[in-house]
């Protein structure tokens, strides 16, 4: 399906024309028509798929089209999980409004809290954020929600592995009148946290799942390798990094320590190389990001911080040197590659420790990976047997029973619940600022 068959502003088409688009991905055929419909929508789609701009356009299209429910709070709140992610879709956002009145800004934690409240008090009418720390403005009464009109939750289910269920309530709440408008995206919805938190904050919504999430991406060649111990696994991935043609990789590890090491050896090997992990400030993984994106090097070695928010067409290859812990997340690992209708290869160095999270990824996809052999690489690690099941304990003889059972015992008393306390926790952060009384929303008639 044509961008110009949705019936789109032409100010919007002109956007993303000078982008290159021209043709919608699957879940944007589906999720677009839905949203510029004024309905709630909950969606599910791969990591890849497109829904970004899934959900920009109908906003774009939404500010254009409709008159504004308040002159000074913001239109449209974007929530992500994740910094980096966060930063991509503001910088798409950024393009598309390039020609435009509209203003956006990006409210992310590590950045300086009172250059951030500057920027809010600009009446921006975009809002790119991670739930934390806008919630923090929100506490702070920097920024107000009375009148916004569109929420967007990306990657919801990641949010909530991350802890933000309060935040994303909060969130909701302090929006929470009649014509705002919802979108949940998420990668999976066959998750009982994700059912209830969209329960909470959709109402009546239109469904649009593009597959799983968890399904196999069609342009990334999957390769598994099995390795002794830590100097089979730098072996291998030496044959693999310098042995054939590689436009750029990222090679993700399990600890930050790793993403140092790792990176120095591999420009032992001759190619160009940066680490990125936790420990950098967020100018500097800012900085690192930015320069990957521009083909400065080679090779990004990086903990999960990499594993969403980079859209980079140019990553030919993803190597898992460490298997992550939760499967989920080894598809958005390999996601970085195979993007934007180009080719992918991703490998996976499958040792001894990384058994039992290989196996946990195999029974995600439910598919069985079948694995590869280097010539003069060969390894003599060939699986581990699942663990034997635990030996039944024989019964205590009757009379030896009843003999003890005659013995008279104290109970001790149940030990009582322990209950949160709100204050206690820190949770007053998510209580909500009374109403601003200089600006209430007009919920009159929309000019179409």
């Amino acid at each position: 399906m044509l961008f110009e068959e949705f019936g789109f502003d032409n100010r919007i088409l002109t956007s993303i024309g000078h982008l290159g688009f021209d043709k919608a991905t699957e879940i944007q055929a589906r999720a677009i028509p839905e949203a510029m419909a004024g309905r709630d929508l909950l969606a599910s789609s791969k990591t890849g798929s497109g829904k970004t701009l899934a959900y920009l356009l109908p906003a774009l299209h939404r500010v254009y089209k409709k008159k504004a429910l308040s002159k000074r709070d913001p239109r449209v709140v974007i929530l992500v999980p994740t910094r980096e992610l966060a930063k991509q879709v503001y910088g798409q956002l950024r393009l598309l409004l390039a020609s435009s009145r509209f203003t956006s800004i990006l409210i992310q934690g590590g950045e300086n809290f009172n250059d951030q409240h500057k920027l809010l008090q600009k009446d921006p009418h975009f809002i790119v954020a991670t739930p934390g720390r806008l919630v923090d403005h929100l506490k702070q009464r920097h920024v107000f929600l009375e009148g916004l009109e569109l929420l967007v939750l990306d990657e919801a289910d990641r949010m909530l592995d991350l802890g933000f269920a309060d935040a994303m309530r909060a969130i909701n709440a302090a929006a929470n009148h009649r014509q705002r408008q919802t979108l949940f995206f998420s990668a999976t919805l066959d998750n009982t946290e994700v059912s209830t938190i969209a329960s909470e904050l959709l109402r009546e919504p239109s469904r649009v799942a593009v597959g799983q999430g968890f399904d196999e991406h069609t342009d990334i060649s999957q390769h598994v390798l099995l390795c002794d111990h830590l100097d089979h696994k730098e072996a291998l991935l030496k044959h693999l990094l310098t042995g054939q043609t590689i436009k750029q990789a990222i090679v993700f590890t399990a600890t930050k320590n790793d993403t140092v090491r790792l990176s120095n050896m591999i420009a032992d090997w001759g190619l160009t190389t940066q680490a990125l992990n936790g420990n950098l400030s967020q100018s500097a993984r800012n900085k690192t990001m930015e320069s990957f994106a521009k083909g400065q090097f080679d090779v990004l070695v990086s903990t999960d911080v990499a594993s969403r928010g980079l859209d980079i067409a140019s990553v030919s290859h993803v190597f898992n040197f460490d298997l992550p812990k939760q499967a989920e997340e080894f598809v958005h690992r390999t996601g970085r590659t195979g993007r934007a209708g180009f080719k992918g290869d991703a490998y996976s160095l499958v040792g001894p420790k990384d058994w039992v999270n290989f196996k946990a990824i195999e029974a995600f996809l439910q598919k069985t990976f079948s694995t590869e052999v280097i010539e003069g690489l060969e390894g003599k690690f060939k699986g581990l047997l699942p663990p034997k099941p635990a030996r039944s304990v024989s019964k205590k003889p009757k009379a030896q029973a009843s003999k003890k059972s005659s013995k008279k015992v104290t109970k001790k008393a149940p030990a009582k619940a322990r209950f949160h306390d709100n204050q206690q926790d820190g949770f007053e952060a998510f209580k909500l600022p009374a109403k601003r009384a200089d600006s209430k929303p007009n919920f009159g008639d929309e000019d179409e």
